[in-house]
């Protein structure tokens, strides 16, 4: 029986990512969010207003979405509960959060230099998104009772990196669903997808009929900054 109900948390599914971004003495850092969705070359992502990334976000205006594949879970959770803030925020403390300063360190991952932004890349993840921010807002915003809530912070991609091994055969700019497998985050807990369950009516739209004006200034930026 379907009835009304009242869980804590809705994170039914969605994948994970690690955001990397430059601090302010230039060394760097790592945030494991799963609150993210993209729509063309934009991306939106959720951070907690007394995050690390959310300083480093708001001050630089830019930073590097990393997309880790199933097999890297062991990686992301030696960052869970852990914070590039110090002192660790109050509400952090209570959960358990603990001060780390190197992130890539703990987590076992390499930094690599990027094209367009000064954050860094993560170079074990298979997918990688450069981004500049386009604008900031709070959830809940003007909302009393929401002060403290999380930043949205609306992203545009300004540079992609796809490792091959995710690549449909013989193309240099498709990814292959069969091949790539993200960690997603549901209810806390971390899990892969399984086999492809039918093929999609909207697998008929050429992907090239998606690309916008983004795709299109992304390209220019990418090209200036080579």
């Amino acid at each position: 029986m379907i009835r009304p109900a009242n869980p804590s948390i809705l994170y039914f599914g969605t994948p994970v990512i690690l955001v990397s971004t430059r601090n302010a003495d230039a060394t760097f850092n790592i945030a494991p969010l799963s609150s993210v969705f993209w729509l063309g070359w934009r991306c939106v992502i959720g951070v907690a207003a007394t995050s690390k990334t959310t300083e480093n976000i708001l001050r630089e205006r830019e930073c590097v979405v990393n997309m880790p594949s199933q097999d890297m879970v062991e990686h992301v959770d030696r960052l869970a509960l852990t914070t590039g803030a110090d002192p660790v925020p109050e509400t952090k403390a209570r959960r358990g959060y603990v001060h780390h300063a190197d992130k890539f360190a703990r987590a076992g991952l390499t930094p690599a230099s990027a094209g367009t932004v000064r954050a860094p890349r993560i170079a074990e993840c298979p997918a990688q998104f450069e981004a500049r921010l386009v604008s900031p807002r709070r959830l809940g915003e003007g909302e009393a009772d929401m002060a403290g809530a999380p930043f949205l912070f609306e992203l545009r991609v300004t540079r992609v990196w796809i490792d091959d091994a995710i690549l449909m055969d013989g193309a240099s700019d498709r990814v292959d669903p069969l091949k790539w497998r993200p960690l997603l985050m549901s209810f806390q807990r971390f899990f892969g997808l399984g086999e492809e369950l039918s093929p999609s009516r909207l697998a008929t739209i050429p992907e090239r009929m998606y690309r916008g004006a983004d795709f299109a200034r992304a390209q220019r930026e990418s090209a200036a900054a080579t």
